[in-house]
């Protein structure tokens, strides 16, 4: 099943909106960047243990593989919920930046 990135922002949006209330967390503007720059560095830890650059902590590769998409996943999540926050149009952005170098339009 495919989803636009709006609809996966949308998704995101609602687990964390249920994580923060059920936890009591207060989300402010500073918040978003420090669960980014959290995440990263545990998507940093996952790809030095994949990488037989950490402690493997009694998993087998399977679950550092695991882990390290999990992890991944996390990056992303927070990235778009502090696009979210901050009104960053993740989509303009990528086509401005990023896609101007093929030329062409994207196809979706």
């Amino acid at each position: 099943m495919s989803r636009t990135l709006d609809e996966l922002t949308a998704l995101v949006a609602e687990v964390s909106d249920t994580y923060a209330s059920r936890n009591d967390i207060a989300r402010d503007d500073d918040w978003y960047l420090l669960k980014v720059q959290e995440e990263l560095g545990e998507l940093v830890a996952e790809y030095l243990r994949a990488t037989a650059r950490g402690r493997l902590k009694g998993d087998d590769a399977a679950m550092v593989r695991q882990k390290l998409e999990d992890e991944t996943a996390d990056v992303l999540a927070m990235l778009m919920l502090f696009a979210r926050n901050n009104q960053v149009d993740l989509e303009a952005a990528l086509e401005r930046k990023w896609f101007q170098y093929l030329g062409r339009s994207p196809t979706v």
